[in-house]
């Protein structure tokens, strides 16, 4: 059984600017300037406690600051889908992926923002289960929430491919005995040519997404 699961942030959708506004809104808190919104994006990917604790120590702020990653959550779930969009071509690649085989999510954000714009977005329909960063599975790349999905779905490792964006997915698949596929448009994807080892799929464009990954999967 073929199982095809996707990273949220900087994968399925373009989250920047939500989470560079409610970092700022953070820093204004705490007496600090904004960073810029890109900035705040290569900080993304590890889950929220390490996004503020990166700001924080950006911003000359103690990165333990009492309160700060509640602080942080409070402004970020009340801009969940101010401006986060999928990325062009996402809904379209989901609908022809999700006819040949189950999807699945996994992501560090925590489940239930999770879901919030995977419904908001009209997105949760594609996929049969959710991980979020938040679950007893822990966060990436520690593989459990992927090999759980794994298991779910029935697949194994070797027919499993994780899409995302970034070295934490890729070292995930990894640990997980499963392929990568690493979309370029992603703003995770901080890969220079030679950190590709030539084992991994790429793609430009999500709407490239199906015709990459039909054949590893011999969906075809």
């Amino acid at each position: 059984m073929p199982l095809i699961v996707f990273d949220l942030d900087g994968t399925l959708i373009d989250s920047r600017r939500d989470l560079a506004d409610a970092t700022n809104a953070l820093l204004e808190d705490l007496g600090a300037a904004p960073l810029d919104v890109e900035a705040v994006a290569r900080m993304v990917g590890e889950g929220a406690a390490t996004l503020v604790r990166r700001a924080l120590s950006a911003s000359g702020i103690d990165p333990e600051t009492p309160g700060a990653l509640d602080r942080f959550l409070v402004h970020y779930n009340g801009r969940l889908l101010v401006h986060t969009q999928p990325y062009d071509g996402i809904p379209g690649a989901l609908e022809t992926l999700g006819q040949r085989c189950p999807l699945a999510v996994l992501t560090n954000k925590p489940a239930a923002a999770t879901m919030t714009i995977l419904e908001g977005l009209k997105l949760s329909r594609f996929f049969r289960q959710v991980v979020g960063g938040d679950t007893a599975f822990g966060r990436k790349p520690d593989p459990s929430g992927l090999l759980e999905l794994i298991r779910q779905a029935g697949a194994t490792p070797a027919t499993t491919v994780l899409v995302g964006d970034s070295p934490i997915d890729r070292e995930t698949a990894r640990r997980a005995g499963a392929r990568i596929c690493l979309v370029r448009y992603g703003f995770g994807f901080t890969f220079a040519p030679e950190d590709l080892s030539g084992g991994e799929l790429t793609v430009d464009r999500a709407a490239d997404l199906p015709h990459a990954l039909e054949p590893s999967l011999n969906l075809l």
